[in-house]
């Protein structure tokens, strides 16, 4: 074989290896929105995004500990969530849910054209004591039939599930149940095809308290999503709570040996599993959050889609701890984060 063959071959491989070890972008860099990492350098600098977010819209911060429209004004959350207490103690709970399309930003300058309740993904975080009555006003406002089908326990006339459930473009529908099992649940659009309508964004978390409680802690809601911007079958961005990296940015601030519950849950569509690696700690699991008493001690679960967990956890050292997916393509792609554990 000519030598030309084996000079050209070993300069290529010569060069590969040199933009490796100082740290260079590979040359076929397509996912774009993925900055290097450079050896020896602090990783929360290089390993994230490129570029900002654009100002406003939805805020992953913010949506860790909201839930029934809390992180509104009194007066603009009234639009959306009214509570008034019935004759045996329990409270009906009311809420106005709208299908809307929206485009969102996933990463940094890269955008999706989405199906949401209330113009976001995900959807915003429902939550009731169990023995509640809900009370859902669904409108469609969405180019596409759509419904809300929500876990637990509820007649089958509220299920949300099949075509004479459908609610059309224009077109408005009650769900109206009790809330039960407790636990940690979740609700989506069921209508066809049901692999689109939860790939375009259509889900969100719905939490049922025990009618005890649970003891205090600081709380958060995690939902684990991806988004197929380019609609092949094939995901492009993996985050949690949407935007690619940006706990990676935005730390998660707790307290050191705080009590810190995490209600996590899988919505990612075109894969068949997902999972949580928490840095430096084990959790207690409570999966589904029906249970007192915890499945597991672990550091890290894997969930299909629509399952989800309560993890009970403490921090016993300050310092910066990652969190992310094990499946390491998915965290390359934005499943990951940062807690920020303080004094």
């Amino acid at each position: 074989m000519d030598l030309k063959y084996f000079f050209v071959i070993g300069v290529v491989l010569a060069i590969a290896l040199a933009l490796v070890l100082v740290g260079l972008p590979y040359p076929n860099a397509e996912d774009g929105y993925m900055e290097k990492v450079v050896p020896g350098t602090d990783m929360t600098s290089h390993l994230g995004v490129v570029g900002d977010y654009s100002p406003g819209g939805f805020d992953p911060t913010s949506y860790l500990k909201s839930w029934n429209f809390n992180n509104l004004p009194s007066g603009e959350r009234e639009k959306y969530y009214r509570e008034s207490s019935l004759s045996d103690g329990a409270k009906l709970r009311e809420y106005w849910l709208y299908a809307v399309d929206k485009k969102i930003e996933v990463a940094p300058g890269v955008f999706f054209d989405a199906w949401t309740y209330n113009g976001q993904v995900p959807a915003p975080t429902i939550r009731a004591r169990e023995g509640d009555t809900l009370r859902i006003y669904f409108t469609n406002n969405g180019s596409k039939p759509h419904t809300a089908h929500f876990h637990g326990f509820h007649p089958s006339e509220m299920d949300g599930s099949l075509p004479e459930h459908f609610v059309n473009p224009g077109e408005r529908f009650t769900y109206e149940f009790t809330a039960e099992p407790a636990g940690l649940h979740l609700f989506h659009c069921h209508s066809t095809p049901l692999k689109d309508h939860i790939a375009r964004g259509l889900y969100g978390m719905f939490i049922v308290d025990p009618k005890k409680g649970r003891a205090p802690a600081n709380e958060l809601v995690m939902l684990l999503n991806a988004f197929d911007t380019n609609f092949d079958g094939g995901n492009e961005v993996y985050a949690v709570n949407t935007k690619a990296f940006y706990y990676v940015e935005h730390a998660i601030k707790v307290k050191k040996n705080e009590l810190v519950r995490i209600y996590v849950g899988n919505m990612v569509e075109n894969d068949a599993l997902n999972s949580i690696h928490i840095h430096g700690n084990f959790f207690n699991e409570y999966k589904t959050g029906t249970l007192s008493q915890p499945n597991a001690f672990t550091d890290i679960i894997e969930l299909g889609q629509a399952e989800r967990s309560v993890l009970e956890l403490r921090f016993p050292y300050a310092g910066e701890y990652m969190f992310h997916a094990h499946q390491t393509e998915f965290t390359e792609l934005g499943w990951m984060g940062m807690f920020e554990v303080e004094e």
